[in-house]
Protein backbone atom coordinates (compact mmCIF):
# COMPACT_ATOMS: atom_id res chain seq x y z
CA UNK A 1 0.00 0.00 0.00
CA UNK A 2 1.21 3.31 -1.02
CA UNK A 3 0.06 6.62 1.06
CA UNK A 4 -1.06 9.73 -0.23
CA UNK A 5 -1.35 12.98 1.86
CA UNK A 6 -4.03 16.04 1.03
CA UNK A 7 -2.07 18.99 1.83
CA UNK A 8 -4.97 21.05 2.83
CA UNK A 9 -8.55 20.77 4.24
CA UNK A 10 -10.99 18.56 2.33
CA UNK A 11 -13.02 20.04 -0.83
CA UNK A 12 -16.27 18.93 -0.27
CA UNK A 13 -18.15 17.16 -3.17
CA UNK A 14 -14.51 16.16 -4.55
CA UNK A 15 -14.14 12.39 -5.33
CA UNK A 16 -10.31 12.88 -4.86
CA UNK A 17 -10.33 10.68 -2.03
CA UNK A 18 -11.82 7.60 -3.90
CA UNK A 19 -9.86 7.94 -6.71
CA UNK A 20 -6.58 8.02 -4.70
CA UNK A 21 -8.59 4.73 -2.97
CA UNK A 22 -8.76 3.46 -6.33
CA UNK A 23 -5.37 3.87 -6.97
CA UNK A 24 -4.07 2.04 -4.48
CA UNK A 25 -3.48 5.03 -1.97
CA UNK A 26 -4.35 5.17 1.72
CA UNK A 27 -5.01 8.53 2.32
CA UNK A 28 -4.14 11.01 4.80
CA UNK A 29 -5.35 14.39 5.63
CA UNK A 30 -3.22 17.16 6.57
CA UNK A 31 -5.16 20.47 7.43
CA UNK A 32 -1.83 22.60 7.69
CA UNK A 33 1.56 22.52 6.17
CA UNK A 34 3.04 21.72 9.44
CA UNK A 35 0.86 18.33 9.82
CA UNK A 36 3.15 17.25 6.88
CA UNK A 37 6.57 16.29 8.16
CA UNK A 38 4.77 14.66 11.10
CA UNK A 39 2.50 12.53 8.53
CA UNK A 40 5.43 11.46 6.60
CA UNK A 41 7.32 10.45 9.34
CA UNK A 42 4.85 8.24 9.27
CA UNK A 43 4.68 6.22 6.31
CA UNK A 44 7.47 3.43 6.45
CA UNK A 45 10.86 4.35 5.01
CA UNK A 46 10.55 1.88 1.59
CA UNK A 47 6.95 3.27 0.74
CA UNK A 48 6.19 5.66 -2.09
CA UNK A 49 4.08 8.82 -0.37
CA UNK A 50 2.02 11.01 -2.56
CA UNK A 51 1.09 14.73 -2.04
CA UNK A 52 -1.94 15.89 -3.82
CA UNK A 53 -3.74 19.31 -3.45
CA UNK A 54 -6.94 18.57 -2.27
CA UNK A 55 -8.54 21.17 -5.04
CA UNK A 56 -7.21 19.57 -7.96
CA UNK A 57 -9.13 18.43 -11.17
CA UNK A 58 -8.84 16.38 -13.47
CA UNK A 59 -8.85 12.92 -14.84
CA UNK A 60 -8.13 9.73 -13.28
CA UNK A 61 -5.81 8.19 -15.36
CA UNK A 62 -3.74 11.40 -15.10
CA UNK A 63 -3.07 10.88 -11.71
CA UNK A 64 -2.29 7.51 -12.64
CA UNK A 65 0.61 8.92 -14.53
CA UNK A 66 1.42 10.76 -11.87
CA UNK A 67 1.39 8.96 -8.83
CA UNK A 68 2.05 5.24 -10.19
CA UNK A 69 4.56 4.52 -12.44
CA UNK A 70 7.33 2.86 -11.02
CA UNK A 71 9.90 3.62 -13.26
CA UNK A 72 10.67 7.50 -11.87
CA UNK A 73 12.25 8.22 -8.04
CA UNK A 74 9.95 11.46 -8.05
CA UNK A 75 6.75 12.58 -10.71
CA UNK A 76 4.54 15.33 -10.62
CA UNK A 77 1.63 16.61 -12.62
CA UNK A 78 -0.08 19.98 -11.64
CA UNK A 79 -1.19 19.40 -8.13
CA UNK A 80 0.34 16.57 -7.59
CA UNK A 81 3.14 14.69 -6.66
CA UNK A 82 4.76 11.45 -5.88
CA UNK A 83 8.45 10.00 -4.20
CA UNK A 84 9.80 7.01 -4.10
CA UNK A 85 12.28 5.53 -1.06
CA UNK A 86 15.18 6.73 -3.14
CA UNK A 87 14.23 10.67 -3.24
CA UNK A 88 12.66 10.55 0.29
CA UNK A 89 15.38 12.85 1.79
CA UNK A 90 15.15 15.32 -0.44
CA UNK A 91 11.29 15.33 0.28
CA UNK A 92 12.04 15.62 3.75
CA UNK A 93 14.71 18.49 3.67
CA UNK A 94 11.98 20.42 1.23
CA UNK A 95 9.68 19.84 4.11
CA UNK A 96 11.90 21.09 6.55
CA UNK A 97 13.40 24.08 4.66
CA UNK A 98 16.48 22.53 4.30
CA UNK A 99 17.13 23.04 0.85
CA UNK A 100 17.52 26.56 -1.06
CA UNK A 101 15.15 28.36 -3.03
CA UNK A 102 12.16 27.52 -4.39
CA UNK A 103 11.78 25.33 -1.31
CA UNK A 104 11.34 28.48 0.86
CA UNK A 105 8.12 28.86 -0.79
CA UNK A 106 7.30 25.89 0.70
CA UNK A 107 4.06 26.30 2.91
CA UNK A 108 2.97 29.49 0.74
CA UNK A 109 0.15 30.41 -1.17
CA UNK A 110 0.08 28.67 -4.39
CA UNK A 111 -0.18 25.06 -4.87
CA UNK A 112 1.73 23.05 -2.30
CA UNK A 113 2.46 20.18 -3.97
CA UNK A 114 3.79 21.84 -6.86
CA UNK A 115 6.55 23.86 -4.61
CA UNK A 116 7.58 20.54 -2.80
CA UNK A 117 7.84 19.19 -6.31
CA UNK A 118 10.37 22.40 -7.65
CA UNK A 119 12.12 21.99 -4.57
CA UNK A 120 13.31 18.26 -4.74
CA UNK A 121 14.17 18.99 -8.70
CA UNK A 122 16.43 21.98 -7.16
CA UNK A 123 17.79 19.90 -4.99
CA UNK A 124 19.32 16.92 -7.51
CA UNK A 125 16.20 15.03 -8.15
CA UNK A 126 15.00 14.40 -11.66
CA UNK A 127 10.91 14.79 -11.07
CA UNK A 128 9.19 12.96 -14.25
CA UNK A 129 6.46 15.02 -15.69
CA UNK A 130 4.21 12.89 -17.97
CA UNK A 131 3.12 14.02 -20.98
CA UNK A 132 -0.60 14.59 -20.22
CA UNK A 133 -1.97 15.42 -23.97
CA UNK A 134 -5.71 16.06 -23.89
CA UNK A 135 -5.83 14.47 -20.28
CA UNK A 136 -6.36 17.39 -17.51
CA UNK A 137 -4.65 17.88 -14.28
CA UNK A 138 -4.84 21.56 -12.60
CA UNK A 139 -5.89 23.44 -9.38
CA UNK A 140 -8.08 25.85 -10.63
CA UNK A 141 -7.53 29.52 -9.27
CA UNK A 142 -10.93 30.28 -8.79
CA UNK A 143 -14.84 29.08 -9.48
CA UNK A 144 -14.57 30.01 -13.21
CA UNK A 145 -11.32 28.13 -13.96
CA UNK A 146 -12.78 24.87 -11.99
CA UNK A 147 -15.74 25.06 -14.32
CA UNK A 148 -13.54 25.57 -16.93
CA UNK A 149 -11.60 22.44 -15.85
CA UNK A 150 -14.96 20.36 -15.12
CA UNK A 151 -15.59 21.30 -19.01
CA UNK A 152 -12.47 20.29 -20.20
CA UNK A 153 -12.28 16.41 -18.07
CA UNK A 154 -15.59 15.56 -19.47
CA UNK A 155 -14.73 16.67 -23.06
CA UNK A 156 -12.07 13.65 -23.23
CA UNK A 157 -12.83 10.55 -22.35
CA UNK A 158 -9.40 9.36 -20.56
CA UNK A 159 -10.63 5.69 -20.66
CA UNK A 160 -10.28 6.00 -24.54
CA UNK A 161 -6.57 7.90 -23.93
CA UNK A 162 -5.37 4.78 -21.41
CA UNK A 163 -6.28 2.65 -24.24
CA UNK A 164 -4.71 4.44 -27.00
CA UNK A 165 -1.68 5.10 -24.59
CA UNK A 166 -1.14 1.25 -24.04
CA UNK A 167 -0.21 0.83 -27.65
CA UNK A 168 3.71 1.68 -29.05
CA UNK A 169 3.21 5.46 -30.84
CA UNK A 170 5.89 3.51 -32.92
CA UNK A 171 5.52 0.17 -34.42
CA UNK A 172 5.45 -1.84 -37.10
CA UNK A 173 2.68 -1.83 -39.80
CA UNK A 174 1.50 -5.84 -39.12
CA UNK A 175 1.27 -5.20 -35.74
CA UNK A 176 -0.17 -1.53 -35.87
CA UNK A 177 -3.18 -2.39 -38.45
CA UNK A 178 -3.58 -6.17 -37.55
CA UNK A 179 -2.89 -6.88 -33.65
CA UNK A 180 -3.14 -3.90 -31.50
CA UNK A 181 -6.86 -2.93 -32.73
CA UNK A 182 -7.65 -5.88 -30.53
CA UNK A 183 -4.70 -6.92 -28.43
CA UNK A 184 -5.49 -3.94 -26.58
CA UNK A 185 -8.57 -4.94 -25.35
CA UNK A 186 -6.94 -8.25 -24.24
CA UNK A 187 -4.57 -6.09 -22.20
CA UNK A 188 -7.66 -4.16 -20.60
CA UNK A 189 -9.59 -7.45 -19.62
CA UNK A 190 -6.72 -8.69 -18.49
CA UNK A 191 -5.92 -5.70 -16.06
CA UNK A 192 -9.62 -5.85 -15.15
CA UNK A 193 -8.82 -9.84 -14.20
CA UNK A 194 -5.94 -9.00 -12.37
CA UNK A 195 -3.29 -10.51 -14.63
CA UNK A 196 0.23 -8.80 -14.61
CA UNK A 197 2.46 -8.28 -17.91
CA UNK A 198 4.96 -10.99 -16.32
CA UNK A 199 1.95 -13.82 -16.59
CA UNK A 200 0.96 -12.79 -20.09
CA UNK A 201 4.96 -12.85 -21.65
CA UNK A 202 5.37 -16.55 -19.55
CA UNK A 203 2.12 -17.47 -21.55
CA UNK A 204 3.25 -15.80 -24.92
CA UNK A 205 6.49 -18.36 -24.14
CA UNK A 206 4.57 -21.31 -23.82
CA UNK A 207 2.50 -20.77 -26.55
CA UNK A 208 5.64 -20.34 -28.72
CA UNK A 209 7.22 -23.46 -27.42
CA UNK A 210 4.33 -25.22 -27.94
CA UNK A 211 4.16 -23.90 -31.59
CA UNK A 212 7.60 -25.14 -31.92
CA UNK A 213 6.99 -28.47 -30.33
CA UNK A 214 4.09 -28.63 -32.87
CA UNK A 215 6.32 -27.60 -35.77
CA UNK A 216 8.75 -30.34 -34.75
CA UNK A 217 6.26 -33.05 -35.55
CA UNK A 218 7.10 -32.73 -39.20
CA UNK A 219 3.89 -33.18 -40.40
CA UNK A 220 1.19 -30.78 -42.16
CA UNK A 221 -0.93 -30.29 -39.59
CA UNK A 222 1.27 -29.81 -36.69
CA UNK A 223 2.98 -26.82 -39.01
CA UNK A 224 -1.13 -25.46 -39.72
CA UNK A 225 -0.47 -25.49 -35.79
CA UNK A 226 2.52 -24.04 -35.32
CA UNK A 227 1.59 -21.43 -37.35
CA UNK A 228 -1.76 -20.57 -35.69
CA UNK A 229 0.29 -20.31 -32.09
CA UNK A 230 3.32 -18.69 -33.29
CA UNK A 231 0.59 -15.78 -34.48
CA UNK A 232 -1.04 -16.38 -30.90
CA UNK A 233 2.23 -16.06 -29.32
CA UNK A 234 3.05 -12.24 -31.21
CA UNK A 235 -0.86 -11.49 -30.09
CA UNK A 236 0.17 -12.24 -26.32
CA UNK A 237 3.48 -11.07 -26.90
CA UNK A 238 1.85 -7.46 -28.06
CA UNK A 239 -0.61 -7.41 -25.13
CA UNK A 240 1.88 -7.84 -22.07
CA UNK A 241 3.77 -5.08 -23.12
CA UNK A 242 0.00 -2.64 -23.38
CA UNK A 243 -1.12 -4.76 -19.98
CA UNK A 244 2.14 -2.61 -18.79
CA UNK A 245 1.17 0.27 -20.07
CA UNK A 246 -1.85 0.35 -19.40
CA UNK A 247 -2.06 -0.34 -15.76
CA UNK A 248 1.52 0.78 -15.32
CA UNK A 249 2.84 -2.23 -14.60
CA UNK A 250 6.82 -1.95 -14.75
CA UNK A 251 9.21 -4.16 -13.05
CA UNK A 252 12.47 -5.29 -13.69
CA UNK A 253 11.63 -8.70 -13.84
CA UNK A 254 9.33 -7.53 -16.92
CA UNK A 255 12.42 -5.33 -18.32
CA UNK A 256 14.55 -9.11 -18.38
CA UNK A 257 11.31 -11.29 -19.27
CA UNK A 258 10.55 -9.04 -22.31
CA UNK A 259 14.03 -8.41 -23.57
CA UNK A 260 14.96 -12.48 -23.68
CA UNK A 261 11.72 -13.79 -24.20
CA UNK A 262 11.20 -12.84 -27.68
CA UNK A 263 14.92 -13.72 -28.70
CA UNK A 264 14.23 -17.19 -27.06
CA UNK A 265 11.05 -17.75 -29.05
CA UNK A 266 11.85 -16.58 -32.43
CA UNK A 267 15.27 -19.14 -32.12
CA UNK A 268 13.54 -21.85 -30.35
CA UNK A 269 10.55 -22.04 -33.05
CA UNK A 270 13.68 -22.30 -35.11
CA UNK A 271 14.93 -25.32 -33.66
CA UNK A 272 11.45 -26.48 -33.95
CA UNK A 273 11.40 -26.12 -37.68
CA UNK A 274 14.61 -27.40 -38.10
CA UNK A 275 13.77 -30.79 -35.96
CA UNK A 276 10.36 -31.04 -37.95
CA UNK A 277 12.26 -30.61 -41.49
CA UNK A 278 14.50 -33.76 -40.40
CA UNK A 279 11.91 -35.88 -39.45
CA UNK A 280 10.98 -35.68 -43.12
CA UNK A 281 14.61 -36.28 -43.96
CA UNK A 282 15.66 -32.79 -44.57
CA UNK A 283 18.72 -31.22 -42.76
CA UNK A 284 18.23 -27.07 -42.65
CA UNK A 285 20.19 -26.72 -39.55
CA UNK A 286 22.86 -24.92 -41.81
CA UNK A 287 19.72 -22.71 -42.68
CA UNK A 288 18.19 -22.79 -39.14
CA UNK A 289 21.42 -21.09 -37.46
CA UNK A 290 22.58 -18.90 -40.47
CA UNK A 291 18.83 -17.54 -39.72
CA UNK A 292 19.85 -17.48 -35.92
CA UNK A 293 23.09 -15.43 -37.01
CA UNK A 294 21.63 -12.61 -39.32
CA UNK A 295 19.00 -11.72 -36.93
CA UNK A 296 21.43 -11.46 -34.01
CA UNK A 297 23.94 -9.42 -36.29
CA UNK A 298 20.80 -7.21 -37.23
CA UNK A 299 20.35 -6.54 -33.75
CA UNK A 300 24.06 -5.62 -32.96
CA UNK A 301 24.01 -3.30 -35.55
CA UNK A 302 21.00 -1.50 -34.13
CA UNK A 303 22.48 -1.54 -30.48
CA UNK A 304 25.53 -0.11 -31.74
CA UNK A 305 24.69 2.27 -33.47
CA UNK A 306 22.08 3.57 -31.08
CA UNK A 307 24.64 3.45 -28.31
CA UNK A 308 27.47 5.35 -29.73
CA UNK A 309 24.92 8.13 -31.07
CA UNK A 310 22.09 8.36 -28.94
CA UNK A 311 24.15 11.05 -26.57
CA UNK A 312 26.51 12.67 -28.99
CA UNK A 313 26.70 16.51 -29.48
CA UNK A 314 26.06 17.94 -32.56
CA UNK A 315 24.85 15.07 -33.60
CA UNK A 316 23.41 15.89 -37.32
CA UNK A 317 23.72 14.95 -41.09
CA UNK A 318 21.86 15.32 -43.82
CA UNK A 319 21.13 12.16 -44.61
CA UNK A 320 19.23 12.36 -41.04
CA UNK A 321 17.38 15.36 -42.33
CA UNK A 322 16.29 13.56 -45.32
CA UNK A 323 14.97 10.97 -42.90
CA UNK A 324 13.14 13.09 -40.96
CA UNK A 325 11.85 14.87 -43.89
CA UNK A 326 10.73 11.81 -45.60
CA UNK A 327 8.46 11.09 -41.84
CA UNK A 328 6.17 13.88 -42.80
CA UNK A 329 5.13 12.20 -45.85
CA UNK A 330 3.24 8.99 -44.47
CA UNK A 331 3.40 6.06 -46.96
CA UNK A 332 6.78 6.30 -46.72
CA UNK A 333 6.77 5.53 -43.00
CA UNK A 334 5.27 2.31 -43.32
CA UNK A 335 7.27 1.80 -46.11
CA UNK A 336 10.09 2.20 -44.20
CA UNK A 337 9.53 0.29 -41.52
CA UNK A 338 7.97 -2.39 -43.47
CA UNK A 339 11.19 -3.71 -45.60
CA UNK A 340 13.14 -4.10 -42.63
CA UNK A 341 11.22 -6.92 -41.53
CA UNK A 342 10.46 -6.02 -37.78
CA UNK A 343 9.14 -8.93 -35.65
CA UNK A 344 5.45 -8.52 -36.40
CA UNK A 345 6.33 -8.55 -39.84
CA UNK A 346 9.00 -11.57 -39.46
CA UNK A 347 6.45 -13.27 -37.32
CA UNK A 348 3.35 -13.16 -40.02
CA UNK A 349 5.86 -14.26 -43.11
CA UNK A 350 6.89 -17.31 -40.62
CA UNK A 351 3.67 -18.44 -39.44
CA UNK A 352 1.87 -18.29 -43.13
CA UNK A 353 4.94 -20.00 -44.80
CA UNK A 354 5.06 -22.57 -41.87
CA UNK A 355 1.63 -23.28 -42.39
CA UNK A 356 1.88 -23.76 -46.58
CA UNK A 357 5.19 -24.41 -47.20
CA UNK A 358 8.15 -26.31 -45.85
CA UNK A 359 10.57 -25.35 -43.15
CA UNK A 360 13.44 -25.03 -46.25
CA UNK A 361 11.34 -22.63 -48.00
CA UNK A 362 10.53 -20.53 -44.73
CA UNK A 363 14.40 -20.36 -44.40
CA UNK A 364 15.10 -19.39 -47.67
CA UNK A 365 12.34 -16.22 -47.14
CA UNK A 366 13.76 -15.43 -43.80
CA UNK A 367 17.30 -15.24 -44.82
CA UNK A 368 16.70 -13.59 -48.24
CA UNK A 369 14.29 -10.57 -46.07
CA UNK A 370 16.48 -10.47 -43.45
CA UNK A 371 19.58 -10.16 -45.09
CA UNK A 372 18.18 -7.22 -47.52
CA UNK A 373 16.87 -5.78 -44.28
CA UNK A 374 20.17 -6.06 -42.45
CA UNK A 375 22.06 -4.54 -46.15
CA UNK A 376 19.45 -1.47 -46.27
CA UNK A 377 19.64 -0.63 -41.98
CA UNK A 378 23.25 -0.81 -42.33
CA UNK A 379 23.69 1.23 -45.18
CA UNK A 380 21.83 3.79 -43.96
CA UNK A 381 23.69 3.61 -40.60
CA UNK A 382 27.23 3.91 -42.50
CA UNK A 383 25.90 6.33 -44.79
CA UNK A 384 24.57 8.75 -41.89
CA UNK A 385 28.10 8.13 -39.78
CA UNK A 386 29.92 9.28 -42.79
CA UNK A 387 27.52 12.73 -43.31
CA UNK A 388 27.19 13.16 -39.57
CA UNK A 389 28.73 15.84 -37.61
CA UNK A 390 29.46 15.03 -34.19
CA UNK A 391 30.69 14.37 -30.76
CA UNK A 392 30.58 10.79 -29.82
CA UNK A 393 30.70 11.12 -25.62
CA UNK A 394 33.24 8.61 -23.01
CA UNK A 395 30.39 6.97 -22.13
CA UNK A 396 29.34 5.90 -25.48
CA UNK A 397 33.10 4.42 -25.73
CA UNK A 398 32.47 2.28 -22.97
CA UNK A 399 29.23 0.76 -24.39
CA UNK A 400 31.21 -0.16 -27.34
CA UNK A 401 34.02 -1.74 -25.04
CA UNK A 402 31.64 -3.67 -23.63
CA UNK A 403 29.48 -4.82 -26.35
CA UNK A 404 32.83 -5.68 -28.11
CA UNK A 405 32.95 -8.87 -25.30
CA UNK A 406 36.79 -8.76 -25.95
CA UNK A 407 38.16 -11.59 -23.59
CA UNK A 408 41.68 -11.82 -21.94
CA UNK A 409 43.70 -12.76 -25.23
CA UNK A 410 42.15 -9.01 -26.66
CA UNK A 411 42.76 -7.72 -23.45
CA UNK A 412 46.65 -8.48 -23.22
CA UNK A 413 46.86 -7.59 -26.77
CA UNK A 414 44.81 -4.15 -26.49
CA UNK A 415 46.88 -3.39 -23.10
CA UNK A 416 50.36 -4.00 -24.73
CA UNK A 417 50.28 -3.23 -28.54
CA UNK A 418 50.39 0.45 -30.08
CA UNK A 419 46.67 2.51 -30.81
CA UNK A 420 46.78 2.05 -34.29
CA UNK A 421 44.08 3.73 -36.30
CA UNK A 422 40.71 2.28 -38.31
CA UNK A 423 39.54 0.18 -35.57
CA UNK A 424 36.75 -0.95 -37.78
CA UNK A 425 39.50 -1.71 -40.57
CA UNK A 426 41.25 -3.98 -38.55
CA UNK A 427 38.17 -5.40 -37.14
CA UNK A 428 36.98 -5.99 -40.92
CA UNK A 429 40.59 -7.45 -41.86
CA UNK A 430 40.62 -9.86 -38.49
CA UNK A 431 36.74 -11.23 -39.39
CA UNK A 432 37.34 -11.59 -42.89
CA UNK A 433 40.20 -13.27 -42.83
CA UNK A 434 39.12 -16.10 -40.40
CA UNK A 435 35.84 -16.76 -42.05
CA UNK A 436 37.87 -16.86 -45.36
CA UNK A 437 39.89 -19.28 -43.71
CA UNK A 438 36.98 -21.30 -42.49
CA UNK A 439 35.27 -21.39 -45.71
CA UNK A 440 38.70 -22.39 -47.92
CA UNK A 441 40.85 -24.38 -45.22
CA UNK A 442 40.59 -28.04 -44.06
CA UNK A 443 38.81 -27.93 -40.65
CA UNK A 444 41.48 -29.18 -38.75
CA UNK A 445 44.09 -27.43 -40.64
CA UNK A 446 47.03 -25.33 -39.40
CA UNK A 447 46.07 -22.47 -41.04
CA UNK A 448 42.58 -22.38 -39.59
CA UNK A 449 44.54 -22.48 -36.03
CA UNK A 450 46.85 -19.55 -37.32
CA UNK A 451 43.43 -17.75 -39.02
CA UNK A 452 42.03 -17.80 -35.53
CA UNK A 453 45.37 -16.84 -33.70
CA UNK A 454 45.46 -13.74 -36.37
CA UNK A 455 41.77 -12.61 -35.85
CA UNK A 456 42.44 -12.63 -31.85
CA UNK A 457 45.60 -10.45 -32.30
CA UNK A 458 43.49 -7.69 -34.47
CA UNK A 459 40.44 -8.11 -31.92
CA UNK A 460 43.23 -6.59 -29.76
CA UNK A 461 44.63 -4.26 -32.35
CA UNK A 462 40.87 -2.87 -32.89
CA UNK A 463 39.89 -2.01 -28.88
CA UNK A 464 43.63 -0.31 -28.12
CA UNK A 465 42.16 2.52 -28.39
CA UNK A 466 38.84 4.13 -27.40
CA UNK A 467 35.69 3.83 -29.97
CA UNK A 468 34.70 7.21 -30.78
CA UNK A 469 34.88 7.20 -34.65
CA UNK A 470 32.17 7.72 -36.91
CA UNK A 471 32.44 4.45 -37.99
CA UNK A 472 33.66 2.51 -34.87
CA UNK A 473 30.26 1.22 -33.64
CA UNK A 474 30.71 -1.36 -36.65
CA UNK A 475 33.52 -2.90 -34.43
CA UNK A 476 31.05 -5.09 -31.88
CA UNK A 477 28.95 -5.91 -35.41
CA UNK A 478 31.71 -7.41 -37.02
CA UNK A 479 33.00 -9.52 -33.91
CA UNK A 480 29.38 -11.24 -34.10
CA UNK A 481 30.34 -11.94 -37.78
CA UNK A 482 33.06 -13.73 -36.90
CA UNK A 483 32.69 -15.62 -33.97
CA UNK A 484 28.41 -16.71 -35.08
CA UNK A 485 29.53 -18.17 -38.87
CA UNK A 486 33.11 -19.70 -37.86
CA UNK A 487 31.08 -21.28 -35.59
CA UNK A 488 28.48 -22.15 -38.36
CA UNK A 489 31.19 -23.01 -41.07
CA UNK A 490 33.00 -25.17 -38.88
CA UNK A 491 29.97 -27.42 -37.89
CA UNK A 492 28.43 -27.68 -41.37
CA UNK A 493 31.79 -28.33 -43.07
CA UNK A 494 32.81 -31.23 -40.52
CA UNK A 495 30.60 -33.24 -41.77
CA UNK A 496 29.80 -34.47 -38.05
CA UNK A 497 26.82 -35.62 -37.12
CA UNK A 498 24.91 -33.39 -34.61
CA UNK A 499 27.62 -30.99 -34.92
CA UNK A 500 25.09 -28.47 -36.29
CA UNK A 501 22.23 -28.75 -33.61
CA UNK A 502 25.31 -28.85 -31.24
CA UNK A 503 26.33 -25.69 -32.91
CA UNK A 504 22.87 -24.16 -32.98
CA UNK A 505 22.81 -24.50 -29.08
CA UNK A 506 26.27 -22.74 -28.70
CA UNK A 507 25.44 -19.99 -30.37
CA UNK A 508 22.24 -19.66 -28.81
CA UNK A 509 23.99 -19.17 -25.02
CA UNK A 510 26.28 -17.05 -26.77
CA UNK A 511 24.14 -14.42 -28.33
CA UNK A 512 21.80 -14.67 -24.60
CA UNK A 513 24.76 -13.51 -23.30
CA UNK A 514 25.42 -10.56 -26.07
CA UNK A 515 21.54 -9.79 -25.33
CA UNK A 516 22.34 -9.53 -21.87
CA UNK A 517 24.74 -7.02 -22.25
CA UNK A 518 23.07 -5.13 -24.53
CA UNK A 519 19.84 -4.71 -22.11
CA UNK A 520 22.51 -4.16 -18.92
CA UNK A 521 24.37 -1.08 -20.71
CA UNK A 522 20.31 0.26 -22.26
CA UNK A 523 19.56 0.11 -18.02
CA UNK A 524 22.24 2.06 -17.05
CA UNK A 525 24.29 -0.98 -15.00
CA UNK A 526 26.87 -1.14 -17.73
CA UNK A 527 28.43 -4.81 -19.24
CA UNK A 528 28.27 -8.36 -17.38
CA UNK A 529 31.05 -8.27 -14.67
CA UNK A 530 34.63 -8.67 -16.45
CA UNK A 531 35.04 -11.99 -14.47
CA UNK A 532 32.24 -13.63 -16.00
CA UNK A 533 33.24 -12.31 -19.60
CA UNK A 534 36.93 -14.09 -18.56
CA UNK A 535 35.36 -16.85 -17.67
CA UNK A 536 33.58 -17.43 -20.76
CA UNK A 537 36.26 -16.61 -23.32
CA UNK A 538 35.30 -13.70 -24.75
CA UNK A 539 34.32 -13.70 -28.16
CA UNK A 540 38.13 -14.52 -29.69
CA UNK A 541 39.11 -17.00 -26.38
CA UNK A 542 35.64 -19.05 -27.79
CA UNK A 543 36.48 -18.79 -31.72
CA UNK A 544 40.15 -19.58 -31.01
CA UNK A 545 38.41 -22.42 -28.53
CA UNK A 546 36.00 -23.89 -31.49
CA UNK A 547 39.05 -24.00 -34.09
CA UNK A 548 40.98 -26.22 -31.81
CA UNK A 549 38.11 -28.43 -30.85
CA UNK A 550 37.81 -28.54 -34.81
CA UNK A 551 41.03 -29.51 -35.61
CA UNK A 552 41.48 -31.79 -32.92
CA UNK A 553 38.02 -33.95 -32.58
CA UNK A 554 36.60 -32.93 -36.24
CA UNK A 555 37.92 -36.59 -37.58
CA UNK A 556 36.42 -38.91 -34.27
CA UNK A 557 32.95 -38.15 -35.62
CA UNK A 558 30.38 -37.78 -32.20
CA UNK A 559 33.37 -35.83 -30.15
CA UNK A 560 33.23 -33.05 -32.09
CA UNK A 561 29.50 -32.87 -31.21
CA UNK A 562 30.08 -33.81 -27.28
CA UNK A 563 32.85 -31.29 -27.21
CA UNK A 564 30.57 -28.16 -29.10
CA UNK A 565 27.63 -29.24 -26.68
CA UNK A 566 29.60 -29.56 -23.19
CA UNK A 567 31.03 -26.16 -24.53
CA UNK A 568 27.29 -24.71 -24.96
CA UNK A 569 26.12 -26.20 -21.57
CA UNK A 570 28.98 -24.68 -19.58
CA UNK A 571 28.68 -21.40 -21.23
CA UNK A 572 24.33 -21.10 -20.95
CA UNK A 573 24.84 -22.63 -17.00
CA UNK A 574 27.35 -19.85 -16.07
CA UNK A 575 25.72 -17.01 -17.92
CA UNK A 576 22.10 -17.85 -17.30
CA UNK A 577 22.93 -18.12 -13.15
CA UNK A 578 24.61 -15.11 -13.15
CA UNK A 579 21.99 -13.00 -15.76
CA UNK A 580 19.28 -14.45 -13.27
CA UNK A 581 20.79 -13.28 -10.10
CA UNK A 582 21.71 -9.40 -11.40
CA UNK A 583 18.19 -9.11 -12.54
CA UNK A 584 15.87 -10.53 -9.67
CA UNK A 585 18.33 -8.17 -7.63
CA UNK A 586 16.66 -5.10 -6.19
CA UNK A 587 19.49 -2.51 -8.40
CA UNK A 588 18.70 -4.14 -11.59
CA UNK A 589 17.56 -1.07 -14.03
CA UNK A 590 14.08 -1.00 -15.20
CA UNK A 591 14.13 -1.58 -18.89
CA UNK A 592 11.66 -0.72 -20.87
CA UNK A 593 12.20 -0.48 -24.68
CA UNK A 594 9.73 1.59 -26.41
CA UNK A 595 10.97 1.86 -29.93
CA UNK A 596 12.59 -1.84 -30.66
CA UNK A 597 10.27 -3.37 -33.06
CA UNK A 598 13.00 -5.58 -34.85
Amino acid sequence: MSTAILTGPPVPGSQLGPDLLALGFDVQQAFLPDDLPRLLAEVPAGERVALVDPRFLGHVHALRLALTDPRFPAASVSGALTVQAEARPALTRALAGGTQAPAAQVGTASVLADDIAAAIEADGVAVHHPELGSLVATVPADDVAAVEAARAIAAVDDEFVRLRNAVKSRDGFFTTHFISPYSRYIARWCARRGLTPNQVTTASLITALIAAGCAATGTRGGYVAAGVLLILSFVLDCTDGQLARYSLQYSTMGAWLDATFDRAKEYAYYAGLALGAARGGDDVWALALGAMVLQTCRHVVDFSFNEANHDASANTSPTAALSDKLDSVGWTVWVRRMIVLPIGERWAMIAVLTAVTTPRIVFYALLIGCAFAACYTTAGRVLRSLTRRATRTDRAALALAELADSGPVAQLVAARAPRIPGPPVVAAVGAAALVAAALTQPVGSRQMIVAAVFYAVLSGLAVARPLKGALDWLVPPLFRVAEYCTVLILAARSDVNGALPAAFGLVSAVAYHHYDTVYRIKGGSGAPPKWLVRLIGGHEGRTLAVTVLAAVLATRDADFTLALTALAAAIALVVLVESIRFWVSSGAPAVHDEGETA
